[in-house]
């Protein structure tokens, strides 16, 4: 597929209006209360399927307060509160691989946080220990078992440690290299400990090592972030995600500590953006879509070449065939066509779990219609196209009846540039790619009934 970018910053500032990251439809927002019962009857009428599993495990922990972060976390330097979490955790486990039918593999494996490396060695080893009681964890080239982790609390005999369990990716939170925007947001990191992590992943023999990186940071400029990306570049990371910031202190309290005033303005972020877009471009880096980047040989880029990329709450990702469990506080599932969310407070999740329940608190179940709208914009946001043909293959439906105010909303994007249209659907322009977004907004149904607060700018 066609990867080149075309920066239009006219158009951009035109349609820089809130809209979903589309890391699921529909969105987190829509959820409801549910009850653990409902979600285990989705569990076990999956078994039917016996699709392979992707599991996630939230580690809420983290010693410091990064002022930018809006990920559910738990800020302390007690360890003695990891025990209580793992019980919780272990109880969690054993009663979803109860449910689960045996031979169901798990191909895929995330630990996201918060601080995964908050826990020590043998809590994480107890933690891949349980796992291989409840689960059909694989031991060959077939797994993608990854983990976060804070080069501040993690060392190259660690990363030797997790490799020896059975990791083998990981992802390392960078987010800028200047010091003094490291200062503004409470995260002091020195270069020479991620490149020390990083040399020691490729020592290990970890199959991928990704990096994030955030832009919109107060203190960053132009040439300050330039500096960040020429750092990180010289590592290799097979992987890359730059984030823009979005400052929503209403939304997320420790973002009240970033003064508004350092902020770089609106117009020094798309620089900082085309800048970002165009220098990883020109070292080799492929533009898969919204803030992933990732080298040619990588499984994002094959996964997006054979037409199996996928978004999911962790970003763009491949092994799109399989059911997602979340494991842990405030983790998201998504297995036999319904969402489940635990809860998001510590205290409920170990509660639930100590009652002998599971901790689902909230959930979706998907209609006819969410199921043929999330595939159309998953179709829009990984490869950048839609084939009304396809559609109408896969859902059984015309294109034309069906979503003709869709259809006809698509006009004034092509007006713009955004797409191309054909009589068989439409294509994403070199100039749209960096408003996928947009592009997809106008297959949600929900967006309409949302306020505008619920969602970050799309740039």
């Amino acid at each position: 597929m066609n990867h080149q970018v075309q920066f239009d910053a006219e158009l951009i500032r035109r349609y820089d209006v809130t809209g979903p990251r589309y890391t699921s439809y529909p969105t987190a927002v829509e959820f409801q209360p549910a009850s653990p019962e409902t979600y285990l009857r989705h569990v076990r009428q999956s078994n039917a399927d016996g699709k392979p599993l992707s599991l996630y495990i939230h580690v809420p922990f983290c010693e410091k307060l990064c002022f930018y972060c809006a990920c559910n976390k738990v800020v302390t330097k007690r360890h003695d509160k990891a025990p209580p979490y793992l019980d919780a955790l272990f109880a969690e486990m054993a009663l979803q691989g109860e449910a689960l039918d045996a031979g169901r593999p798990v191909e895929q494996l995330h630990f996201g946080g918060g601080t995964p490396t908050f826990l020590d060695d043998a809590q994480l080893q107890s933690v891949m220990d349980t796992l291989n009681r409840h689960f059909n964890m694989l031991d060959d080239e077939r797994r993608e078992y990854a983990i976060e982790i804070d080069p501040r609390t993690t060392d190259p005999a660690r990363i030797r440690a997790l490799a020896g369990m059975g990791l083998n990716r990981i992802s390392l939170g960078v987010q800028d290299v200047e010091e003094k925007v490291q200062r503004a947001v409470n995260r002091l990191q020195p270069v020479e400990l991620t490149a020390a992590i990083v040399e020691a992943a490729r020592e290990s023999g970890y199959q991928s090592v990704s990096m994030d990186l955030i832009y919109g940071l107060p203190l960053q400029t132009a040439d300050s972030f330039a500096r960040t990306l020429e750092t990180v570049v010289a590592m290799k990371p097979d992987r890359l995600a730059v984030y823009n910031y979005a400052h929503l202190p209403h939304l997320f309290k420790p973002q009240r500590r970033i003064q508004e005033a350092d902020l770089p303005s609106a117009e020094e972020k798309l620089v900082i953006l085309q800048h970002t877009i165009e220098y990883l471009t020109d070292q080799g880096y492929v533009y898969i879509g919204m803030d992933h980047f990732a080298l040619p040989d990588d499984e994002l880029v094959k996964a997006q070449e054979r037409g199996e990329l996928q978004r999911n709450f962790q970003g763009y990702s491949t092994h799109g065939h399989c059911d997602m469990l979340g494991l842990g506080v405030s983790a998201i599932g998504f297995i036999d066509n319904y969402y489940a969310q635990n809860h998001k407070n510590l205290e409920d999740y170990q509660q639930a779990l100590a009652e002998g329940q599971l901790a689902v608190h909230k959930g979706y179940a998907c209609d006819e219609d969410d199921s043929i709208r999330r595939g159309v914009i998953q179709e829009i946001m990984c490869h950048h196209r839609l084939r009304y043909d396809w559609v109408e293959q896969q859902y059984g439906l015309d294109m034309q009846t069906y979503f003709a105010t869709e259809l006809q909303a698509l006009q004034p994007l092509a007006e713009d540039g955004l797409i191309t249209l054909t009589d068989n659907g439409f294509t994403v322009t070199n100039r749209g790619r960096i408003l996928l977004r947009h592009v997809a907004m106008v297959f949600d149904r929900y967006l309409q009934q949302r306020r505008a607060a619920s969602f970050s700018k799309v740039i």
